[in-house]
C-alpha cells in the first residue's frame, strides 16, 4: 500500500455516488450489500441524503431550485434535507442565488477505493461500507455465526449507536471521522488474547505515522492521545469458547475533522487529525486502508506470538510510563506511579504497598504529575 496515490474527491467521484445511492435507496433495510444503482433508480426514489451529500462533496455550489426540479420535490424539501445534513454534523452554507456548498471539503468512504489501496486485501474476507448503521462492531457481531470468513471489515458514515469502552457512547459527525471494525478469528482460547487492545493501538499509531501524523501515543488500555487530548479509541469484544476457538471484534474510532458543535458533545479534551495536520488531514479512504494493512499484519503476528512480541514496540508509544496516575476499579480508587506494561499487557503500577499488575479499570493521569 505504501506509495499508493488515491484520486481526490471531486466531480469524477461517480463510483462513490453510485454506491451511496445503492445503499441508501435500494438496500435501506439490510444496508449490507454493494451493487450498482442506475441514476434513474435514484431519481425515482427522490433526493436522498447520500445523493445530496455526494453532489455537495464534488465541490461546486448546489442549487436548491435545480435539485427540486430534478427530483420532483419542493425547494422546502431540499432545505429540510440540507438541515438534516447540518444536524448530522456537516457545515453547509447557503448563499442567495448561489446555492448550497460545504464549508470544508468532505471525502466520502468508498469500498472500491479502500480495497484498491489495501496491500493486504487478499487477506481480507470482506469489506463493507455503509451509509448508516447502528454500529460497525454490532454488525460484525451479528455476522459471526452466519459468515465463517476471517477478517471481515466494516465501516460506516453514520453510526446511530456507536459505543466505546464500558458502555460509553462514541459520537462522530457525518464524514468527520473513521468508524471501522474488524472481525478476527483465533484458534486458541480467550486467555491467549491478553494485550490485544494494546496491539491494536500499536497498529493505529504506526498507520497514522505512515500518513505523516507523528504525534500520537497510547494511554493504556485503549486510547489514542495527541497533545494531551483524545484522538481516538479502541473497543475489543470477545466471543467464542474460553479454550478456543474464539473471535474478537475490534472497533476503532478516530476523529478526522470535528467542529466545535460536535466537540461540545464530548465529555473530555479531544483533538482531530485536521488539527494535527494543519487543517489538511489525510483522506479517510487512505486512513482506512492504512489501518487495515497494519491491523492484518499485527493481528497475524499476535495470533502466533501473543503480546510479548510487541512489548518493546508498545513501550515506544506508552504515555503513562513514569506518570502519577489514578486507577478506578470496582474495589475503589488508588493512586500510584505507572511503570511499563508486563508481557501480558497488564499495566504495572507502584502503589503505596508495592507494585501491582492492573488488568482492567479506568486510568487517568493526575494533573501536574
Amino acid at each position: 500500500m505504501r506509495g499508493t496515490t488515491l484520486r481526490p474527491a471531486g466531480r469524477g467521484y461517480t463510483s462513490a455516488i453510485t454506491r451511496i445511492q445503492t445503499v441508501a435507496v435500494l438496500d435501506r433495510q439490510a444496508l449490507n450489500r454493494t451493487t450498482t444503482a442506475p441514476a434513474t433508480t435514484a431519481r425515482a426514489a427522490g433526493l436522498t441524503l447520500p445523493v445530496l451529500l455526494a453532489e455537495l462533496a464534488a465541490g461546486a455550489p448546489v442549487s436548491g431550485s435545480e435539485f427540486a426540479a430534478r427530483f420532483g420535490v419542493t425547494r422546502a424539501a431540499v432545505w429540510k434535507r440540507v438541515e438534516r445534513l447540518r444536524e448530522l454534523g456537516l457545515a453547509v452554507s447557503a448563499q442567495p442565488g448561489g446555492g448550497y456548498r460545504l464549508d470544508t471539503p468532505v471525502d466520502l468512504l468508498d469500498a472500491a477505493r479502500i480495497e484498491t489501496a489495501v496491500a493486504a486485501r487478499t487477506r481480507l474476507g470482506n469489506l463493507a461500507v455503509h451509509w448508516q448503521i447502528d454500529s460497525t462492531s454490532s454488525e460484525l457481531l451479528r455476522r459471526v455465526g452466519s459468515d465463517p470468513r476471517d477478517r471481515l471489515a466494516c465501516l460506516a458514515e453514520i453510526q446511530t449507536r456507536g459505543r466505546g469502552r464500558r458502555g460509553r457512547a462514541w459520537r462522530m459527525p457525518l464524514a468527520g471521522g473513521i468508524a471501522l471494525s474488524l472481525l478476527k478469528r483465533f484458534d486458541g482460547g480467550m486467555a491467549s488474547l491478553a494485550g490485544l487492545s494494546l496491539v491494536v493501538g500499536i497498529a493505529c499509531v504506526e498507520a497514522l505515522t505512515e500518513l505523516g501524523i507523528g504525534e500520537v501515543g497510547l494511554k493504556w488500555p485503549n486510547d489514542l492521545i495527541a497533545r494531551g487530548a483524545k484522538l481516538g479509541g479502541i473497543l475489543v469484544e470477545l466471543g467464542g469458547d474460553a479454550l478456543g476457538p474464539c473471535h474478537a471484534v475490534i472497533g476503532i474510532g478516530i476523529n478526522v475533522r470535528l467542529d466545535a458543535r460536535a466537540g461540545a458533545a464530548i465529555d473530555q479534551p479531544w483533538i482531530d487529525l485536521a488539527t494535527l495536520a494543519a487543517d489538511a488531514p489525510p483522506q479517510r479512504n487512505r486512513i482506512a486502508a492504512h489501518l487495515l494493512d497494519r491491523l492484518v499484519d499485527v493481528l497475524d503476528r499476535f495470533a502466533d506470538s501473543g503480546f510479548a512480541a510487541f512489548a518493546d514496540r508498545y513501550a515506544r508509544y506508552d504515555l503513562l510510563q513514569g506518570r502519577r496516575v489514578r486507577v478506578l476499579r470496582a474495589d475503589g480508587v488508588r493512586e500510584g506511579i505507572a511503570r511499563s506494561v508486563d508481557t501480558r499487557g497488564a499495566l504495572r503500577v507502584v502503589f503505596a504497598d508495592g507494585e501491582h499488575a492492573v488488568d482492567s479499570g479506568d486510568v487517568t493521569i493526575r494533573e501536574g504529575a
